[in-house]
Order: structure tokens, then C-alpha cells, then sequence
């Protein structure tokens, strides 16, 4: 009786189809990246002198190594901090005889707190044991602090939130000329609510 032969596999194609499948997942997969915070440094500026701030335009935000926030000498829940940034920001106290009247600005004009939105500036400074999740948490506040002032003059000015043109400026599908629109607007509003985040103390005057 003869003997069947097997026949064998032509694997001379699977180098090709290996590396086929290589680049499909390559092409095809999407990697995951974590989300950190959006913060531009400064240009660098030779300073002549030391640059000093009125404490009325300083609003300090302390975070001890027990994770407890302290705003202003004053200790307060973390849940109130946006609406403080608010009011500060959006106080408005500055007088015509000086220049500094916020025609925009809807907030309580006291004569303690900041003067203009140009002059308010948010100093943060945090203890070297305090929780990075805490840190986190204290930073999204006051930066939604900033976008609810800008969502709302976006909303008067341009009947849109301020984060929405952000994305449709970023969105790839956005024509230039309707970017270019949007940037006017966003640098617009940018300067109506500059944000001043400082990570470092200030000198107080």
C-alpha cells in the first residue's frame, strides 16, 4: 500500500499578512492619555523693579497638609470656592477717576475686593503634603470660576458659550474663515476675564 503524503502549508505569505495585521492595529487602535492641566507659562519679560499688587486685588488661596482650604485668612468648604473666585473676579470696585470701572462686571463693587478683572489676581499656594487630589480639585474650581464669567459674556456678546467656541475653534472640521472669526472672539472675551492663576506668593502692598 503506498503511502499518503501530507501536504504541507505554504507559509511563505505570513510574513506579509503579519505584518499587515500590524499596521491595521496600529492604524486602528487609540491610545488613552491623561488628561493634566492646561497652563500656558508667561513669556519671559526682563522686569525693571518689583512688581507690587494691592492686597484688595489678591485674593490667596491656601491648602494646608491636612487637605483644609483656607481663602483670605478665612477657612471655607471646598464646594464654596468657585462662587468666591466669582466674586471676586467680577467685583468691579475700581472708581472713573481713576480708570479702572468695569463696565461689564455684575458684582458687588465692594471697596475691599478687586478693582477691575485686569488687576485680580488668584494666588495658590499648597503645602508639600497635601493631596494631589486635592490639588487637582482646588485648581477646577477656580478655573470654572473663569469659565463661567466667560461662558456668560460669550452668551451676551455672541449668544454662545466661551467653551463651546473653544472647541469648534479646535474641531479640525472648522473652516479658517470661521477660525478665524472664532479666535477674535475667544482672544475677545480672554481679555475681558484675563486669568491671572498664580502658583507663587505675591508681594502684597
Amino acid at each position: 500500500m503506498a503511502r499518503r503524503e501530507i501536504p504541507e502549508v505554504n507559509a511563505g505569505s505570513m510574513a506579509d499578512i503579519a505584518f499587515l495585521l500590524l499596521i491595521f492595529f496600529l492604524v486602528t487602535t487609540t491610545i488613552e492619555t491623561d488628561v493634566g492641566l492646561d497652563r500656558k507659562l508667561p513669556p519671559m519679560e526682563e522686569v525693571d523693579s518689583e512688581v507690587t499688587i494691592k492686597e484688595r486685588n489678591l485674593l490667596q488661596v491656601l491648602i494646608n497638609k491636612d487637605n483644609a482650604l483656607m481663602v483670605n485668612e478665612e477657612i471655607i468648604p471646598l464646594e464654596d470656592l468657585r462662587q468666591r473666585a466669582i466674586d471676586f473676579l467680577d467685583n468691579g470696585g475700581g472708581t472713573n477717576d481713576k480708570g479702572e470701572t468695569c463696565d461689564y462686571c455684575q458684582g458687588a463693587r465692594d471697596e475691599t475686593s478687586s478693582v477691575h478683572p485686569h488687576k485680580a489676581i488668584i494666588s495658590l499656594v499648597n503645602d508639600r503634603e497635601t493631596k494631589y487630589k486635592t490639588y487637582i480639585a482646588v485648581q477646577n474650581e477656580l478655573v470654572a470660576a473663569y469659565n463661567f464669567l466667560r461662558n456668560r459674556e460669550a452668551q451676551r456678546l455672541y449668544k454662545t458659550n466661551f467653551t463651546t467656541m473653544q472647541d469648534d475653534y479646535n474641531d479640525p472640521k472648522t473652516s479658517d474663515a470661521q477660525k478665524d472669526v472664532l479666535k477674535n472672539r475667544i482672544e475677545n472675551i480672554q481679555k475681558m476675564y484675563p486669568q491671572y492663576l498664580s502658583e507663587a506668593e505675591p508681594r502684597k502692598n
